[in-house]
């Protein structure tokens, strides 16, 4: 009887060898694993990456580790994240078609995804950081969330399907786990692993000492937790963005469940607004107004396509059990309206949660390099200070920016002024 295989976590030397064996992939990179190169790239918090390049082209592959990454084996997690993240990017594939790697490959022993080599893409991110530019980005950004929240709720899928999907993504309990502690809890107290720079302690206290703020933060924490409006990728930021000048792919859904649909369109539009307020510390004097009104286009056309994408699936595939044609166009009662009121419960909810991914980033334990990439720690905290009180006017002023230029302006207002 053959002794069931066990999960390890695989090195370079012996991934050739094991993969050579599925045929998908030896028909990509080629037939014999001895002409293969691979080599580990990761650089996240809790994945094994590796690029393999062979003859005939390269694939990369990614397996979840048993514990976090960035702090080691004393925080455990499941593998079986890496079982959500492959249906999780089958349907992201089926809901925006081309917006995803695509996938050639799934080991579930191994916790293991074979799939697309994106090649010249970018971490967007860094992109951001060395000031590059990305043509049609923010419409891209915008259709994906759109596409992603309307084909995955209600209003397109048949109940029972849609129902099928919550119960599958809810076994996913330990990853979202880390947002609800991580993003909505931790930054609000002294939690163990938070982190901030030293220079922003009076910044941090005045937050920490808002109880009307807390208080919205956990009424969104609620909203999250409690509400299956439609798959979320869970965790869209530019560090999950991969691009060239002129193309773009989501990657890493892993902390997908289903969740409210303002929630991966606030978490986006927050980390644009990071990138916006850390330029000053990554751009000379020429070249630093262009670029940061470049992403706050950005913002606006992700906003725009949004709302655009999300009118007209309204108009096309409104098919599920929610605001049925029957009780409006079949009875002569237009239903514009009513998506022009749902858009803007959509709207208020991202900014909530854009305000609370402003403030996760600069104080719980998982930063991003637009601010942590900054040497001088005064310039850093004078940076982040900006992010944090905008954070907290979000948060506490959601449903006070019915347009992204009123959006737009608070944080052309914040980036000029000195909060430390």
């Amino acid at each position: 009887m053959d002794t069931p295989e066990l999960y390890r976590p695989l090195t370079p030397e012996e991934l050739g060898t094991r993969l050579s064996a599925v045929p998908v992939i030896a028909g990509r990179v080629g037939s014999d694993p001895s002409r293969w190169t691979v080599k580990e790239v990761g650089d996240g918090n809790l994945n094994l990456v590796f690029i393999v390049e062979g003859p005939q082209g390269a694939v990369v592959v990614k397996q979840a580790l048993p514990y976090v990454r960035l702090v080691g084996d004393s925080w455990p997690l499941p593998l079986y994240r890496a079982y959500y993240e492959n249906h999780a990017l089958v349907r992201q594939a089926e809901r925006d078609p081309g917006s995803v790697p695509e996938i050639y490959h799934f080991d579930k022993v191994q916790a293991l995804i074979v799939m697309e080599y994106l090649s010249p893409h970018k971490i967007l991110r860094r992109k951001l950081i060395d000031g590059e530019m990305v043509e049609g980005l923010g419409g891209f950004l915008g259709r994906f969330c759109a596409r992603t929240a309307f084909r995955g709720s209600e209003l397109s899928m048949k109940s029972a399907d849609k129902k099928k999907d919550v119960g599958l993504f809810s076994g996913n309990v330990e990853i979202p786990a880390i947002t609800e502690a991580l993003v909505f809890t931790d930054p609000y107290y002294d939690a163990k692993m938070n982190h901030h720079t030293p220079d922003l302690d009076p910044v941090v206290a005045e937050l920490r000492g808002n109880p009307k703020l807390k208080a919205r933060a956990q009424r969104m924490f609620m909203k999250f937790a409690s509400n299956t409006e439609t798959m979320l990728h869970g965790d869209l930021h530019s560090g999950s963005i991969m691009s060239t000048e002129t193309e773009s792919k989501i990657i890493d859904p892993e902390f997908v469940q289903y969740g409210p649909m303002g929630f991966d369109i606030g978490m986006l539009v927050a980390n644009f607004l990071m990138a916006y307020f850390s330029q000053p510390a990554h751009r000379d004097a020429a070249g630093l107004e262009p670029y940061q009104e470049w992403i706050l286009t950005i913002i606006d056309e992700v906003f725009a396509s949004f709302e655009t994408e999300f009118r007209t699936l309204w108009e096309n595939e409104r098919t599920g059990m929610l605001y049925p044609a029957a009780l409006f166009e079949d009875q002569g009662q237009p239903s514009g309206g009513i998506c022009e009121d749902l858009l803007a419960d959509i709207r208020t909810d991202a900014l909530g949660f854009c305000g609370i991914e402003m403030h996760r980033r600069t104080l719980s334990l998982a930063h991003n390099a637009d601010f942590e990439d900054i040497e001088d720690t005064q310039v850093r905290s004078r940076l982040e200070a900006r992010n944090l009180a905008m954070g907290a006017e979000l948060i506490l002023r959601a449903g006070e920016f019915g347009s992204t230029a009123s959006l737009l302006d608070l944080a052309r207002q914040f980036n000029a002024k000195d909060i430390l």
